[in-house]
């Protein structure tokens, strides 16, 4: 029982929740962004260069290999994707650049925030006082 009990108070940590919580809008955010890459800014980039589709763009190393008697294949192609390579820089181009602006805003925000918190410095102690007029009087 003491193991479930030392678990529990594991998985109830703030952080641990936290944690949970930022992975699941993590996975949230990711399909956004996919959805905003493959159907928003994909579409007119392939317009620009074309009409191609990234995603179709392959070079065959090795062509299938078709079994005469079924006219099936017997062995696949083999193809080097490289548009799918291009699609997922784009997307990671396109996911840190948006969590660097969340960050950096979240920063900004959490910036103000301290700086509406931060006080007045107590005023020195006798025993400062004493040292910071030493001091003066040995610069002098």
């Amino acid at each position: 029982m003491k193991i479930l009990k030392e678990f529990k108070d594991f998985a109830m940590r703030g952080n641990v929740i936290d944690l949970a919580v930022g992975v699941i809008i993590g996975a949230a955010f990711g399909k956004v962004v996919g959805s905003l890459v493959n159907d928003i800014i994909m579409p007119p980039i392939g317009v620009l260069v074309g009409g191609m589709d990234f995603k179709n763009l392959a070079i065959t190393l090795r062509d299938a290999i078709m079994d005469p008697a079924t006219g099936k294949v017997a062995k696949e192609a083999v193809t080097l994707k490289y548009g799918n390579f291009i699609q997922t820089l784009v997307d990671f181009t396109i996911v840190a650049f948006a969590i660097f602006m969340m960050v950096k805003a979240v920063l900004k925000i959490s910036k103000k925030k301290t700086e509406d918190v931060q006080e007045i410095p107590p005023a020195p102690t006798k025993d400062q006082e004493l040292l910071m007029e030493i001091r003066d009087l040995l610069k002098k």
